[in-house]
Formats: structure tokens, C-alpha cells, sequence
């Protein structure tokens, strides 16, 4: 008897997926109140029969992405109640204050293409609460989420932001944790930039994460092959700031799912491979009030305002204090390379790609900065508050723009020289509270010294092993 037939589980096409994610996507940008996007969620999740679980999701201090699966009739029942143990999250809490509490942010609730995630599930992104209920000092969704709040409400800013995220597609599954094991990657192209035969191995993949990101209500713009070898890049529109740290770690999340159903791994590291091209998330950023773009001014220098302008000198003015945030593993730091178009100088330019601020052409509706020295293993919600917030209110240089044109600093090139100078910054310390300051440090130390003081020529194994989206318990305890 074939009992597959007996299920009758939520699966929903493409096209109408993508006009139920854009909806919930416009109501967020529209700023519906949670209490009414609760009340139309749960009475949605009542109705719908054919639902059998909802995923929920939060992310911990490094960045990992963490989720768990609640039957949905449990769910309904105990929204008010849900907790954790939050010892088991490196980063969070000690084992002697273990649980901690989620709280559904309900607007931010997405409907999953059935054939990669499975049928009869939906998703929503969480805020992690202390055991008073209080929002939990290292979950920087919730930090993105009320700076944004706070600084619409006094300004009637909007903070924006959209990503560019470059990944690695490898032959076979696991291909990271295996690493430990072979030493080495498989390419599954070789093609190069905007080079891939419509039917091989990495544009269809590209194709088939192009479309769950569309039926996600992404928005997409472009996709292609990127310089390196089975490297890949899918762009999506601009969106408000907290939308665009969801969709990073929901890209991310698609396109290992995606790469996992062809036998492949999709792996995120900064550089996975020595020689050749590593992965950045370039951030492209812009402040609007009223719908206007307050970056842009037609007369400006680079045709940004000047507002933009303060806003880059103080991200530039702290990039040392910060880049340990924006580089948050020992990878990272190899991909800071001048020899591959690295964006490791401290200065901002229209043209230079080494540069770590660029200033796009743009128009009206599209001028904005572009920070390209965040890796996308980074903690997305942790870098982009820093980067608004540093923008907007962070310290200025007291230089001269003479001054600071006339000489070129760099960024740290290890995670060693990133870690003392997070470490002994004041500023860095009242960004995150001095706690989760401390805690931060302390996970970054942990990982550095699992591996070779000196990165060399070659990706060490240990780097690899140990890095924060990479690793399990298993292999963390490998040391």
C-alpha cells in the first residue's frame, strides 16, 4: 500500500508562495503592528489543517543560524512560553542560567517551497528573551531591531540595506566538516565570471536557489558565476535593515539546502580556497526619511550628501576598533589580500575596489555606500547595527579630509592584531555592552587558538575545522 497518499501536507507553487512572501514582506515594510500580524498569523495557522510544524529561528552571537521545529497545535498553545536551553549556544548563557525564552516576531514569518524544505512547515525568526523576559544582551536581532525602531521614531529615519553575497559550490555533501578529513575542495565549474553553461552543475544550481529565494519574496535582481572557480552570486533588492539580515542568513540557509539536494555543498568562508578569489558580502547602505533618499545629493561630492559623507567618515574612523566584528574568523582575514582586488584600505573611493568604503554611481532613488570589507561569515544582525549605528552616531576623526586623503592605513591582516584592537577599544566596548564585549573576545580567542599562529600561503585545516559556521560539538571538541 502506498502511504504516501494518506498525507495531506501544506505544499504550495512557486508563484503563489512568492505573492504570500511579498504581502508579509510589504506589511513589514509598512510597518504593521506585531499584535495584528500575530492575530492574522495565528488565526492563519489554525485554519490551515495541512500544517504540521513551524520552524523558528534565531542566531547566536557568531552568527549561526539556530532552529527549531514546533508542532504547530504545541505552538499555538504555548507562544507565551517557549524557552531553551541557551548553555548548549556558544556564546550565550553560563550553564548555571541556562534557559533562556523566545518570543515569535511574528511579521518576519515566512511560507517554504515544499519540495527543498520539506511539505507542511512554515519559518519565522525569533527574539531571544532572559528569563525576566527582558531582550537578551548577545541576540543582536532584537539590538538591529529597537536601534531601527528608536531611530524612526525620533528622526523618522529608515535604515537600508541590501547584500551581495558570494559562495563556493563544491562537489559532495558535507564538504566543510569533511575537510578535516580530505584536506581539500572540488570545483564543480571552472567556467569563471558571468561564464556557466545553461545546463551544468553550477548554473543549475544558481537556477534552483534563484527560484526558492523569488518564492521567499527576495526580490531578485540578477544572478550569475563569479570570478572563481564554482563561485557563485545572487542579488536581491534593497529592503529595510532587520528584512536584510533575515534574508542573509536566509540565503544562506536556501542555497546550502539547494546545494545538499544535488550532492554538493555550498560553504560560505571567507577564502576556502588559497589563489583565487575568497567571498565578501558587499553592504550596500542608505538612510531615507519620508521616502526620500537622504544619501543622495546631485551636487555632492561623488553625488552623496553630506550626511553620507559623516556617515562614512565615522565607519571609517572606527574601522580598526570594528573589524573583528565585520571579520570575525580566522579566514577572514585571508581574504583580505591586495592581490585579489581586497578591500583592506581604510578610505573610501568611487573607483578603487581595494578600498573599504566604495561610493557607487548612482541616482535619486539608488545612491548609497558600499562597506566591501564584511565577510559573509560575519554575525549579519551584529555587523549591520554596527555599521548604522556607527554611522550614524559613532565618534568622527578629527583629521582633516586633507590629512586623512594623504595617507593610506590598513586593516589588520590577522585575526590576532583584529582581537587586540576590539579588545582594548572603548568604543567597541560600548557597542556591545562590555558583557557581550568580553564574551565576544573571548569566542574569537577560543577559535584563533585552535589554529596556526601565522596563516602562511595555505588554508590550514584547523581553520577550517573550527570556524564558527563549520564546526559542530563533535568536531569543536576535537582539540
Amino acid at each position: 500500500m502506498d502511504t504516501g497518499t494518506l498525507r495531506d501536507f501544506l505544499e504550495i507553487p512557486y508563484d503563489r508562495l512568492e505573492e504570500m512572501n511579498l504581502e508579509v514582506k510589504s506589511q513589514r515594510l509598512a510597518r504593521i503592528s506585531e499584535e495584528r500580524a500575530q492575530e492574522e498569523r495565528v488565526r492563519y495557522l489554525t485554519d490551515e489543517k495541512r500544517i504540521k510544524a513551524v520552524t523558528v529561528c534565531f542566531t547566536d552571537l557568531e552568527g549561526r543560524l539556530h532552529m527549531l521545529d514546533y508542532d504547530k497545535k504545541f505552538l499555538l498553545k504555548s507562544a507565551d512560553n517557549l524557552t531553551f536551553d541557551g548553555s548548549s549556544i556558544r556564546g550565550f548563557s553560563a550553564q548555571q542560567e541556562s534557559d533562556l525564552r523566545l518570543v515569535i516576531d511574528w511579521p518576519a514569518f515566512y511560507w517554504l517551497p515544499a519540495d527543498v524544505f520539506g511539505p507542511g512547515k512554515v519559518l519565522v525568526f525569533a527574539e531571544v528573551r532572559d528569563r525576566d523576559g527582558s531582550p537578551y544582551p548577545a541576540d543582536f536581532r532584537t539590538r538591529l531591531k529597537h536601534f531601527c525602531q528608536d531611530l524612526h521614531a525620533k528622526h523618522g529615519y529608515t535604515c537600508q540595506v541590501a547584500n551581495e553575497i558570494e559562495g563556493f559550490l563544491f562537489k559532495g555533501r558535507d564538504a566543510e566538516r569533511r575537510y578535516a578529513e580530505t584536506g581539500r575542495f572540488e570545483y564543480v565549474s571552472t567556467g569563471g565570471y558571468y561564464h556557466s553553461l545553461p545546463g551544468d552543475e553550477l548554473r543549475r544550481f544558481i537556477d534552483t536557489a534563484a527560484e526558492v529565494q523569488r518564492a521567499m519574496g527576495f526580490g531578485n535582481e540578477k544572478d550569475h558565476p563569479e570570478v572563481a572557480p564554482s563561485q557563485f552570486e545572487m542579488n536581491y533588492s534593497y529592503s529595510d535593515a532587520l528584512i536584510g539580515s533575515d534574508q542573509i542568513q536566509l540565503y544562506k540557509l536556501l542555497c546550502r539546502q539547494v546545494a545538499q539536494k544535488f550532492d554538493m555543498s555550498a560553504s560560505f568562508l571567507p577564502k576556502p580556497v588559497t589563489g583565487v578569489n575568497g567571498n565578501g558580502m558587499h553592504t550596500n547602505m542608505s538612510v531615507a526619511k519620508d521616502g526620500k533618499n537622504l544619501f543622495y545629493d546631485k551636487n555632492g561630492e561623488e553625488g552623496v550628501s553630506k550626511m553620507a559623507w559623516d556617515f562614512i567618515d565615522r565607519i571609517l574612523n572606527n574601522a580598526p576598533d570594528i573589524c573583528l566584528i565585520l571579520n570575525s574568523s580566522v579566514n577572514s582575514y585571508r581574504r583580505l589580500d591586495p592581490h585579489f582586488e581586497a578591500p583592506n584600505q581604510i578610505k573610501a573611493s568611487a573607483i578603487n575596489r581595494g578600498a573599504m568604503v566604495r561610493i557607487p554611481l548612482g541616482n535619486e532613488r539608488s545612491a548609497r555606500i558600499e562597506v566591501r570589507s564584511i565577510a559573509p561569515d560575519a554575525n549579519p544582525y551584529l555587523a549591520i547595527y554596527t555599521l548604522f549605528r556607527t554611522g550614524v552616531e559613532g565618534p568622527k576623526s578629527e583629521e582633516s579630509d586633507e590629512q586623512k586623503r594623504s595617507r593610506t592605513r590598513f586593516l589588520p591582516d590577522n585575526i590576532y592584531d583584529g582581537i587586540r584592537l576590539f579588545k582594548q577599544s572603548s568604543y567597541a566596548a560600548e557597542l556591545l555592552s562590555e558583557a557581550v564585549h568580553k564574551k565576544y573576545a573571548e569566542l574569537k580567542i577560543a577559535s584563533a587558538e585552535r589554529c596556526p599562529a601565522a596563516l602562511g600561503t595555505q588554508i590550514k585545516v584547523a581553520e577550517v575545522m573550527f570556524h564558527h559556521e563549520v564546526t559542530n560539538q563533535y568536531l569543536w571538541n576535537q582539540f
